[in-house]
C-alpha cells in the first residue's frame, strides 16, 4: 500500500472511527444500566459484573495479542480485530436473558482485547515520539465523540426501542471501520520480532518486561487509572436518577456535557504533552481528579451541578489519556512495542474489572459516596506513583513527521 501526504489522516481517522465505536459500546453499559436491570429483570448487585466480563476477558486476549502482533505487524490485527468486535455486537440482537447478555459482553471484551493494545501501538509504530501526543489526541477523540453523539444516541434508542439496539447500531459502525482498515491503513515500515511466538515465549517476554521498575511503575498506574474510572462511573447514573428523579434521557445530557469537554481538551493535551512533557500533564490531571471526585457527594446538592461538575471531571480526564499512551509507547522498541502496550491494557483491565465487581456492593452498602471517595484517593495514589517512578522519555521538540 503507497504511502503520501494523505495517509496520516486516513490512519487517525480510521482508528478514530475504530475507537469511537468500540468505546461507545462500553460506555453505553453505564448509562442503560437501569434499562437492562429493568428489561431482564436483574438485580442491581449483580449488573457490574456486565463490565467485569467484559474487561477479564479483555485483559486476557490482550496478553496473548500483544507478542502476535510483534511478529505478524498490527494491520492483521486490527483487521481481525474489528471484524471480531463487528460480529460480537451485531450478535446482541439475539439476547434473551442476562446471562446470554454477559456471554456476549465477554465475547466483546476478547475483540476489545485484541484492538485496545494494538490501536495504541500502531500509532507507536507510525508515528514518531513528538508528534505522538498529537496522533493518539486525536485518535482518542473518538471516545469523547462517543460521549458527544455515541452515548446519548445509544441511551435514547434503548429508551424507545430497548437496550440491545445501540449494541447492534455499534455494530454497524465497527463494520465499517473494518473496510476503513482495510482499504486505507498501511503496515508501518518498522523493525518487527522474528522469533517465533510460543507460550514459552510469550512468557518469557512479559516477565522480561515486568523485571524493569518503569514497566511496573507505568502498568500500576494504569491498574489504578481504570479502576478509578470504574468506581467512579460505572454507578453515577443509577445514583443521578435515583437522587434527582431524572430518565435516561436526561442522562444522556449529562455525557454529552462531558463529551463535549472530551473533544476540546484531548487533542490539545495531547499536543501540549508534545512541548511539555507527558508527566507534568498526568500529574495535573490526577490531582485535579482526586479534588473533584472527593467533592462529588458533598457538592451536587441540586441536579443542575451535575453539568458543569462532569464537564470538568472528564476535562481532566481527557488531559491524562494521550500523553500517558504517547509516554508507555517509547518505553520500548516497535519490537516489544505491541507486548508492552497489551500487558499494559491488560493489568488496566484488572482495575476495570475489580472497579465493576466492587462498585454495585459498595454502592447498595454505603451510597455513592463510598464509590466517589474512593476513587479520588485511587487518584492521588496513581498521581503519587507517575511522579516518582515513571520516567519521562526525552523530547525532540524540532523534529517533523515526513511523508514521502
Amino acid at each position: 500500500m503507497r504511502i503520501s501526504k494523505r495517509t496520516p489522516y486516513y490512519v487517525i481517522f480510521s482508528l478514530w472511527l475504530l475507537v469511537f465505536a468500540s468505546s461507545s459500546q462500553v460506555m453505553i453499559i453505564s448509562p442503560i444500566l437501569p434499562r437492562i436491570g429493568e428489561q431482564l429483570n436483574a438485580s442491581q448487585s449483580i449488573l457490574g459484573t456486565l463490565v467485569t466480563a467484559y474487561a477479564g476477558m479483555l485483559g486476557l486476549f490482550a496478553i496473548i495479542i500483544g507478542p502476535i502482533s510483534d511478529r505478524i505487524g498490527r494491520r492483521k490485527i486490527l483487521l481481525l480485530g474489528t471484524s471480531g468486535m463487528a460480529i460480537s455486537l451485531l450478535l446482541h440482537a439475539f439476547v434473551f436473558d442476562f446471562w446470554s447478555l454477559l456471554s456476549l459482553r465477554a465475547l466483546s471484551g476478547m475483540a476489545g482485547g485484541v484492538l485496545s493494545g494494538v490501536a495504541v501501538a500502531y500509532v507507536g509504530d507510525f508515528f514518531p515520539y513528538e508528534k505522538r501526543g498529537w496522533a493518539n489526541g486525536w485518535v482518542m477523540s473518538g471516545i469523547a465523540m462517543g460521549q458527544i453523539i455515541g452515548i446519548p444516541l445509544g441511551t435514547v434508542l434503548a429508551e424507545s426501542f430497548g437496550y440491545k439496539i445501540p449494541f447492534v447500531a455499534f455494530g454497524v459502525l465497527m463494520t465499517m471501520a473494518f473496510f476503513l482498515v482495510l482499504l486505507t491503513v498501511p503496515q508501518p515500515d518498522v523493525n518487527y520480532s522474528e522469533h517465533r511466538v510460543s507460550v514459552k515465549s510469550l512468557v518469557n517476554g512479559y516477565l522480561k518486561l515486568i523485571k524493569r521498575a518503569d514497566v511496573r511503575a507505568v502498568s500500576f498506574s494504569y491498574t489504578l487509572m481504570f479502576l478509578s474510572i470504574s468506581l467512579f462511573i460505572v454507578y453515577l447514573p443509577a445514583w443521578i436518577e435515583a437522587k434527582f428523579q431524572v430518565d435516561g434521557n436526561v442522562i444522556a445530557s449529562i455525557f454529552l456535557v462531558g463529551g463535549i469537554a472530551n473533544v476540546l481538551t484531548g487533542p490539545q493535551a495531547g499536543k501540549l504533552s508534545d512541548r511539555l512533557g507527558r508527566k507534568n500533564i498526568i500529574i495535573t490531571s490526577c490531582i485535579g481528579l482526586f479534588i473533584l471526585l472527593f467533592s462529588i457527594p458533598y457538592i451536587m446538592v441540586e441536579f443542575w451541578v451535575a453539568y458543569p461538575l462532569f464537564f470538568f471531571i472528564m476535562v481532566l480526564i481527557s488531559m491524562r489519556i494521550s500523553p500517558f499512551q504517547a509516554l508507555s509507547s517509547e518505553l520500548v522498541n516497535a519490537d516489544k512495542r505491541g507486548t508492552l502496550m497489551s500487558l499494559l491494557i491488560s493489568i488496566g483491565q484488572i482495575g476495570n474489572a475489580l472497579g465493576g465487581a466492587i462498585a454495585g456492593p459498595l454502592y447498595e452498602a454505603s451510597g455513592y459516596s463510598s464509590n466517589a471517595i474512593i476513587s479520588a484517593f485511587t487518584m492521588l495514589l496513581m498521581a503519587f506513583i507517575v511522579w516518582k517512578f515513571v520516567p519521562e522519555p526525552e523530547l525532540k521538540n524540532k523534529l517533523e513527521l515526513k511523508i514521502d
